[in-house]
């Protein structure tokens, strides 16, 4: 049997190959995608967004331009000097994210068939209590 945190890390890696392609069939990446999310939520600027998601401006500002690129959110310049930009979905974008939410519930559904309810608990359980336990550790 496999060491607990190899075989993590491995199913982490097939899982985010599979994300990819569910995100890469509507033409975003898994980034644009958790960041469509945000803006589809109702956080709608650059310091927001930036503040939700953990990134540092330039990566921000890159995934927004790209997303903008692509016509999946929209961005109008308010204040008096026109300087600060809000965010705001298109049709394109919603249609796109709820695209990717059917496959992911899908693949949700996929991945837990053959699990009981129990097993799914168990395991939800156990997996915030190693997040827990690997917060702990000061490096």
């Amino acid at each position: 049997m496999k060491d607990t945190l190899v075989v993590l890390r491995s199913a982490e890696k097939k899982y985010q190959r599979i994300l990819l392609k569910l995100t890469k069939s509507v033409e975003l990446t898994i980034s644009e995608w958790q960041l469509l999310i945000k803006v589809i939520a109702g956080i709608q600027t650059q310091d927001q967004l930036a503040e939700a998601s953990s990134l540092d401006i330039s990566t921000l500002s890159r995934q927004l331009k790209s997303l903008v690129a692509k016509d999946m959110i929209s961005k109008t310049a308010i204040g008096k000097d026109k300087r600060q930009l809000v965010y705001q979905v298109t049709e394109k974008g919603s249609t796109a994210n709820q695209k990717v939410e059917q496959l992911y519930q899908q693949l949700t559904v996929d991945i837990f068939n053959h699990w009981t309810d129990e097993e799914q608990q168990l395991l939800k359980i156990l997996l915030n209590r190693l997040e827990q336990s690997i917060n702990r550790i000061k490096i």
